[in-house]
């Protein structure tokens, strides 16, 4: 079910009025009140969940409780050996049916390829089940977090199993820890307005970024993409800054409705992007983009592996690992691998200098306008993003390769083939300006500094207007693949 579709329209409010006025008003004396909710959640996301395929529910039923399970067995353990076994055995059995589905047929396939060997009867051919490798990091997350003494283990296997599946958040993140996601299902919630006005705010920004921008620039970049080998570097170049936009409005997009979703019931998700386009190097950009997934392998992975906190040899071996894994995670291709790669090999010379915190505040911090020095650091760090998102965009490293000498020859200095660009110029411009504004926020739509009522209201039906006059053709969302 898409968060920009009808279906999802009409099941939000069916759930919600259900959620607070049938398991939380009606039966609000009884002491089962708070495990009847969360069971509620629980049905509620498997029919989120199974609307795209409910052959597929008995996998994330699967990893909850055996990710519950063995957060019980850690708990019980006689010796740290032996909870480490229970923690080992959850890990590789979550990370083998993610292998399974995700990549064994990538690596028969190259090996194949390899040695010459024909693949006939060896290939799997499944569809990916849909946010398997988002459910499947929050499910490791918690074992590893019991294992450490960060959370203790729940018994409360209906609160779990919500957890794990809450349906906000549950295909496309933010990739959420126990330790902040897991309690609020093990304590009574109580209906905040202000809470759930916010919630909307930021599901209205949420599908402008999705709806105006990231739909309608998909248009024109599966246009060029697809003829990319007869098409001007002018305009390959405009094709692959409208991916820039159209990947994050499509993925930012989707964590705001979720965000804002949550709060609608009373639930609190962390913050998965921070205006990443206005970094000013690329270590502040991976501070502020997919924040959820560079901090779970920060914190599971790199430190873990020493940090910083070693050898220059290491440091370096550690943030290529980090990259490298980040890459492969988004999917079975070495376009994703060489993506990481890219983003290691721009990072470790910050990380190097001990240069990669310098920038932890927002630019521009207290004033209207960046200084040239800002404007520039900025301007370059979005160049050095899109051409990293043409080697995401692109389907082999092959293509990646024309695609950019396609952009480096004289045609560049031509004038792009652009049809409807005014428009999704405007809308773009209009998501920088926002953005830039309301940038020291905690979400984007926070209008809580201008005290006339009418004039957010303008605002809120202005955006309106814009979502319906310059909405594009529903698309699925990009990060489902993955």
């Amino acid at each position: 079910m898409l968060f920009n579709s009808l279906q999802f329209a009409i099941f939000l409010p069916i759930v919600f009025l259900l959620y607070w006025f049938v398991f939380d008003r009606f039966i609000s004396k009884s002491k089962w009140q708070l495990r009847l909710q969360n069971a509620f959640v629980v049905v509620a996301s498997y029919v989120f969940y199974g609307w795209w395929d409910w052959r597929f529910l008995l996998l994330i039923a699967f990893t909850s409780f055996c990710s519950w399970g063995s957060g019980i067995l850690i708990g019980k353990a006689e010796s740290k050996k032996k909870a480490k076994t229970w923690m080992w055995i959850n890990i590789v059995l979550n990370l083998g049916i993610l292998a399974l589905f995700k990549y064994y047929d990538f690596f028969v396939s190259e090996f194949a390829e390899l040695f010459h060997i024909s693949t006939d009867g060896l290939l799997l051919k499944v569809i990916l089940p849909v946010g398997i490798s988002f459910y499947t990091f929050q499910a490791l997350s918690y074992s590893i977090d019991v294992y450490r003494g960060k959370i203790e283990p729940t018994k409360d296997i209906v609160a779990f199993f919500a957890f794990i599946s809450f349906f906000p958040q549950l295909v496309a993140g933010p990739i959420e820890r126990a330790t902040n996601l897991l309690p609020q299902f093990l304590k009574k919630r109580e209906f905040n307005y202000d809470n759930a006005v916010d919630g909307m705010r930021q599901i209205l920004w949420g599908l402008f970024k999705k709806i105006v921008v990231a739909d309608n620039c998909a248009v024109y970049v599966d246009q060029v993409f697809s003829t990319y080998t007869g098409q001007s570097g002018s305009t390959l170049l405009l094709a692959a800054i409208f991916f820039t936009f159209q990947i994050y409005g499509d993925f930012s997009g989707y964590s705001d409705i979720a965000i804002g979703t949550a709060k609608l019931f009373g639930i609190k998700l962390m913050r998965n992007f921070n205006v990443p386009y206005f970094s000013r190097d690329i270590a502040e950009f991976w501070r502020r983009w997919h924040i959820s997934l560079t901090t779970w392998f920060r914190d599971y992975v790199y430190i873990p592996l020493g940090g910083s906190r070693v050898s220059k040899a290491k440091v370096v071996r550690n943030t290529f690992i980090i990259f490298l894994v980040s890459g492969f995670w988004h999917g079975a291709n070495w376009t994703f691998i060489a993506w990481g790669a890219y983003h290691a090999i721009l990072f470790l010379p910050l990380i190097l200098t001990g240069k990669n915190r310098k920038y932890t505040n927002q630019v521009a911090e207290g004033r209207w306008l960046p200084s040239l020095k800002e404007v520039g650091q900025m301007l370059l760090t979005f160049f050095l993003a899109v051409i990293g998102w043409i080697i995401f965009r692109a389907e082999t490293i092959g293509q990646t390769w024309e695609y950019i000498c396609g952009i480096c020859n004289r045609s560049l200095f031509t004038i792009p083939a652009a049809k409807g660009f005014s428009a999704l110029g405007l809308n773009i411009l209009l998501l920088i300006i926002v953005e830039w504004i309301q940038r020291d926020k905690s979400f984007i739509l926070d209008l809580s500094s201008i005290k006339k009522g009418y004039l957010r209201w303008t605002a809120y039906l202005a955006l309106l207007f814009v979502l319906f006059a310059f909405g594009g053709h529903a698309t699925n969302f990009i990060y489902f693949q993955f």
